[in-house]
């Protein structure tokens, strides 16, 4: 079974206590949407949180989100998993590149992380914000072409952040810095077929529609 959950955050007991089944087995997946958030410091706690997961049975996923650590995820070795690229920071434990389209279980996953920190002022450069947690030129251009090569549909699309029109149903404006993320996954939204979109980021549990789902807390089940 795949799973799906919002932001993490790095908070160790709170994921181990209340993000993960003791029932799963190795023919279980949980996708985090974005900020993951246990290679932020890239110590050694983490680094032997890490060695936890890596004892357990299922496989974890992520889409990066904004708070993370891009030199300390891009260290680790790329390949190709299902279909799309991923850097494989443990056997079991899998970050799930931009503009892929993973086949997991018979279900296409296209997967875009990436958002703005809008609270860069109280963050430092390259220490606890990174310029890479926004999508470069290329990486939107695989992500056209990904799609393209599968039709423009999917079952799934996982992000960090959400299109234009799912902000403002939110309550909020998207952030000028954001924009053009914002506006490319918009396209996506009305030019690729899928069933169904979650994102994270904006900590909420929220179902904006029959079709969009914002996470933070809550699990869902990709029947």
């Amino acid at each position: 079974m795949i799973y799906v959950t919002g932001d993490t955050h790095a908070e160790r007991m709170h994921f181990l206590n209340y993000r993960t089944d003791p029932g799963w087995t190795e023919a279980d997946t949980l996708i985090v949407c974005g900020d993951w958030g246990f290679l932020l410091r890239d110590n050694e706690a983490e680094h032997q949180f890490l060695d936890l997961l890596e004892q357990r049975p299922c496989t974890f996923c992520f889409v990066d989100g904004n708070h993370e650590n891009f030199p300390a995820i891009f260290r680790y070795p790329e390949e190709v998993w299902n279909g799309g690229r991923i850097h494989r920071i443990r056997k079991n434990v899998i970050h799930l590149m931009r503009g892929q389209v993973f086949t997991i279980e018979g279900k296409k996953i296209f997967t875009f992380g990436g958002a703005y920190s809008i609270d860069r002022s109280t963050r430092v450069l390259n220490k606890s914000y990174w310029e890479e947690e926004l999508p470069t030129p290329e990486e939107y251009r695989e992500a056209a072409r990904t799609l393209e090569l599968h039709g423009n549909e999917v079952d799934y699309i996982l992000t960090h952040t959400a299109p234009r029109e799912m902000i403002r149903r939110m309550g909020y404006r998207p952030d000028p810095n954001e924009m053009e993320l914002a506006g490319f996954l918009e396209y996506v939204m009305y030019h690729v077929k899928h069933r169904h979109w979650y994102c994270g980021h904006w900590h909420m549990d929220r179902d904006l529609t029959d079709t969009f789902t914002v996470l933070w807390y809550d699990t869902r089940k990709l029947e």
